[in-house]
């Protein structure tokens, strides 16, 4: 098998040396022939003129025959497998061309001037010089060449009288060993680079081999969490419903407390999805920065009231320093950025405390967050931004979180066009900064909170369309608890038939259905019903990219499964409200 594979290697690479070679052929033919016309104008006289016209006869022959198999040649695949006829025909052509060159010596010598003994003496040493450049990338074959023409002309001068040919003779033989030498170097540098090129097409196409098992291996880590994250999701948000149903009602202590437990339960797996949410539409190249001038401390002081009290559990002290800066973001997204990167820090601080601080830099507003935890060797630091990747989690302790956080940071920073960087030291803690630019515009107030108390959806008509039957319940119970008229389908034909009967206020359809059918073709359906301007919402467990794309595409607002009730709810408010103003207008 070695075997093999040495012998396949050398025949590629005589592949290499044989079309080199033929592409030399077209340059030297008409040189050649303007040389051999040359001589016998210069050698003829009147004894040897004939058999001077046989000779630049033959010479043309050989000439044209060589050139048009070598034109044949290129024009056809030249393969491993045909090489080496190719290489034994070039052998033939260049014995019987050194053949055809050394003859003019027998032809002329005996009869010619000294002038025209120069000039065949000239001719056959330039002829010997160009071989190195045209032959001697197949050995054989210049081998053939130069020692048929040599051997012949030297035969030629040891039979003359005159023992000044025979050292001429001599130095022929010489100046052939020496051109040999030289042309041996020249081939060996000549496979050298065909064998790097070799190399480098088969480096070449073991990357592209790997890469290809790099994006196919990424895309099914991808569908497998987004596969996972959905068929999580449509239970996680039924029990998230069915939960908010349940505090309403009339509970005794103990079970308000387990209530208390299985919500926060419920909370942490939804935090823990919603991180693959968030790597799934970086993926998928879906986020649309909203990005607005923002003042940055009630942000700040939103992220200290909520992490505060984790930190006051590790015996950490939290601090965050008190800014007027007002800077150019998308303040959601910076949230989300924020957050993960608190929360990264009080999870791998033990002892001492962590700070949040801001200062201006310039045009541009730095946010930084120091902490004073196990730090992160330099050689980890851009491995710590890797998705699923963590540090001194081996066992993967789920209250560690998933190994996402960083990696959303950055890519949600990448999204913003924010810098995102980390200087560490390992046992005396880190810094992550934030740049992004500084703005002078006047802040707008921020919007109303809507409360659940608000009876703002009292009497509103909603018409759910979800295949998932425990979905449907939990969805029913939330809005009939919030004082809705609300019915629920499982199909596209099925909620027809209920619009028909009570058209709906608003609509809220899962994006995607049994029998490949979208929540997109439900609205599209129910406003070709019902008029253009019918309110809806789409919500979805998906997180696969594709998915995301068309959704996005729509138009229409989405919200992720599990979606908290308050979400909801403001979702619901801001549609009946978009809806009041276009009436008023």
């Amino acid at each position: 098998m070695k075997y093999n594979l040495m012998k396949l290697d050398e025949d590629r690479i005589l592949v290499e040396q044989i079309r080199i070679l033929l592409g030399n052929v077209f340059t030297a033919i008409w040189p050649a022939l303007i040389l051999g016309f040359l001589l016998v104008w210069v050698l003829s006289n009147g004894s040897n003129a004939a058999i001077l016209g046989v000779w630049i006869s033959a010479l043309i022959v050989a000439k044209l025959s060589g050139t048009l198999y070598a034109k044949r040649q290129l024009a056809k695949k030249i393969s491993t497998e045909n090489v080496h006829n190719i290489l034994w025909t070039l052998i033939i052509f260049s014995i019987l061309d050194g053949i055809v060159w050394s003859s003019l010596a027998w032809l002329t010598l005996d009869s010619a001037t000294m002038v025209g003994s120069m000039m065949v003496l000239i001719s056959i040493t330039a002829l010997l010089a160009s071989a190195m450049s045209r032959l001697s990338a197949v050995m054989p074959v210049f081998l053939a060449y130069v020692v048929s023409l040599t051997l012949l002309t030297v035969i030629k001068f040891f039979t003359m009288a005159d023992t000044t040919y025979a050292s001429f003779g001599f130095s022929s033989l010489i100046f052939l060993a020496s051109l040999i030498l030289i042309s041996i170097n020249g081939f060996r540098e000549i496979r050298a680079a065909i064998n790097l090129r070799f190399e480098n097409i088969d480096l070449l196409e073991q990357l592209k081999v790997k890469t290809e098992m790099a994006e196919s291996a990424n895309a099914a880590k991808s569908k497998f969490l987004a596969a996972a994250s959905h068929d999580l999701r449509q239970p996680i948000h039924a029990q998230g419903l069915f939960l908010e149903v349940l505090s309403k009602t009339e509970l005794s202590r103990q079970q308000q407390g387990l209530l208390s437990s299985a919500r926060a339960a419920s909370v942490a797996t939804s935090e823990l999805l919603d991180s693959l949410l968030d790597f799934s539409r970086i993926e998928a190249n879906v986020i649309e920065p909203q990005i607005r001038p923002i003042m940055l401390q009630p942000l700040l002081s939103k992220i200290e009231s909520e992490f505060s009290p984790q930190a006051k559990v590790k015996n950490l002290e939290y601090r965050s320093r008190k800014t007027n800066l007002v800077v150019e973001t998308d303040p959601v997204l910076l949230e989300r950025i924020l957050r993960n990167l608190v929360s990264n820090a009080i999870r791998y601080t033990s002892q001492g405390g962590i700070l949040v601080a801001c200062r201006q830099h310039g045009n541009q507003g730095l946010i930084e967050v120091w902490d004073t935890g196990i730090g992160i060797a330099e050689s980890f630091q851009e491995e710590v931004f890797r998705e699923f990747h963590q540090l001194g989690n081996p066992e993967r302790d789920r209250q560690k979180g998933l190994g996402l956080g960083l990696a959303i940071a950055q890519g949600l920073a990448r999204t913003l066009q924010h810098g995102l960087t980390l200087v560490s030291t390992p046992q005396r803690g880190s810094v992550f900064r934030i740049s992004l630019p500084v703005s002078n515009a006047a802040i707008v107030g921020e919007s109303e909170n809507i409360s659940l108390s608000e009876s703002r959806l009292l009497g509103i008509k909603i018409l759910v369309v979800d295949d998932e039957k425990s979905v449907r319940e939990g969805m029913l119970h939330l809005l009939r608890d919030w004082g809705c008229e609300s019915e629920a389908a499982e199909s596209i034909e099925e909620a027809l038939t209920l619009a028909s009967a009570t058209p709906p206020d608003i609509v809220i359809c899962d994006y995607r259905l049994r029998e490949q059918r979208t929540g997109v073709e439900v609205i599209t359906a129910l406003r070709e019903l019902l008029g253009s301007s019918l309110p809806a919402l789409l919500v979805t467990g998906d997180t696969a990219m594709q998915r995301l794309r068309e959704a996005q595409a729509s138009g229409i607002p989405l919200l992720h499964k599990p979606v908290l009730p308050e979400e909801l709810y403001r979702e619901l408010v801001e549609l009946l409200e978009k809806v009041e103003s276009i009436k008023t207008d």
